[in-house]
């Protein structure tokens, strides 16, 4: 009996060690190590105060993803790199984080110069980069999701509504680089075939503060509509220096393609009355963009305001993270083929990638600046448009070598 009694307390003992060894690896699983997202942008800088807010928007969209339970029980976190508004600085920068930082993804750049720096890396080690901004297209990369508009999608659309609302008499005004060269191109094919004047077309360094020459010109010529594609701080004395020529909106409007809320409510006294391009306006009125707006506002402060690229930065991080949910892990090989058949209720509506061409199903919209920096919406496409990065009427090698050849 003594002998039973022995093996039954045995027993019971044994059973109690299984069972708290069970609970105990239940109740305190160690967690999986964080998954990196590399967030790249210029924090110094001629581009700082465009990218700034971009990199605002990428922590609101991991904070979020935080707060639900992060990647399949993984914490997200965050990897900020400055590119220092330099595109060797972004390529080293791209290498790094790969190599060094061991990110999952990258989310950045914001200039057409800086994406084709990063694109070689990106490529070498198989990676991924979600680019944000609306560009010039005549690219495509395994290694890329196009989050901003294509041709198709915003300077197609613009330079129509343009011609049809103002005139045909245009002038052309940019920065000196890749994105409004090429997207001249596109325009001046476009135009021309409509019966259209091209009546000047300059560009400015990027990062340049002399802008009264392109200003007088613009005053002899007299255009119906100036199309702009200027980038980052060069907006602010280009239309500065219109307004010291009394070159009105009413008189002389400009329709910008990179000028967004961001800009505008650093100046709206310059800007009042003349219009933008984009998917995305922080004006517009649905109640899932109210929360988002509400939501930006709580974090950074009741006087920020959201642009096109900054929702572009927000949602791709969200895109991302569900192809990371629905292929179970996060290496970027993995996702990148997940992510292809993505598609996310956004705070501009829907979106969806394209699994051909790497960029997104979207609208467009066109926005009239208000004094309160913020844009009217005054025309928007009816549906979500196709992605063409090669717009349709020339085949992929022509616009290729029109390309290379403005490039020279």
């Amino acid at each position: 009996m003594k002998i039973l009694g022995s093996i039954r307390v045995f027993v019971i003992s044994l059973a109690v060690l299984i069972v708290s060894g069970l609970l105990f690896s239940i109740f305190h699983k160690p967690k999986p190590p964080p998954v990196k997202i590399g967030i790249l942008f210029s924090l110094t800088g001629n581009m700082a105060k465009t990218e700034q807010p971009l990199v605002d928007a990428a922590l609101l969209a991991v904070d979020e993803i935080n707060q639900a339970g992060g990647l399949r029980g993984a914490p997200l976190a965050p990897v900020v790199a400055d590119g220092r508004s330099d595109w060797s600085q972004f390529a080293r920068e791209a290498e790094r984080l790969i190599t060094e930082e061991k990110v999952s993804a990258i989310i950045g750049c914001w200039t057409s110069a800086c994406r084709k720096a990063v694109k070689p890396v990106v490529e070498r080690h198989n990676h991924l980069l979600l680019y944000p901004l609306q560009y010039e297209g005549m690219e495509e990369s395994k290694n890329i999701i196009y989050l901003g508009t294509a041709p198709n999608q915003q300077i197609v659309p613009g330079l129509v509504w343009a011609m049809q609302n103002h005139g045909k008499r245009i002038f052309l005004v940019g920065s000196d680089y890749v994105f409004p060269r090429v997207a001249n191109i596109i325009i001046k094919e476009i135009a021309l075939a409509q019966g259209a004047v091209i009546l000047g077309e300059t560009y400015l360094p990027l990062g340049g503060t002399e802008a009264r020459e392109v200003a007088a010109e613009i005053e002899r010529k007299k255009p119906d509509v100036v199309l702009n594609t200027i980038n980052g701080t060069t907006n602010f004395h280009f239309f500065t220096a219109l307004k010291e020529r009394g070159l009105a909106a009413s008189s002389t409007p400009v329709v910008s393609f990179s000028l967004a809320e961001p800009d505008i409510a650093s100046y709206p006294d310059l800007t009042t009355g003349h219009y933008a391009v984009w998917s995305y306006f922080q004006s517009l009125k649905s109640e899932k963009n109210a929360k988002f707006v509400a939501k930006f506002k709580k974090k950074y402060g009741n006087g920020r305001v959201i642009g096109d690229p900054m929702l572009k930065t927000y949602f791709g991080i969200h895109l991302w993270a569900e192809a990371v949910q629905g292929s179970g892990v996060a290496a970027p090989e993995a996702v990148n083929m997940q992510i292809l058949h993505g598609s996310l209720n956004s705070p501009q509506g829907i979106v969806s990638v394209d699994g051909e061409s790497r960029h997104l199903w979207q609208s467009v919209s066109i926005g009239k600046a208000k004094g309160d920096g913020q844009f009217d919406i005054v025309w928007s496409s009816t549906n979500t448009i196709k992605p063409s990065p090669f717009p349709e009427f020339h085949p992929k090698s022509q616009w290729l070598a029109l390309a290379a050849a403005a490039l020279k």
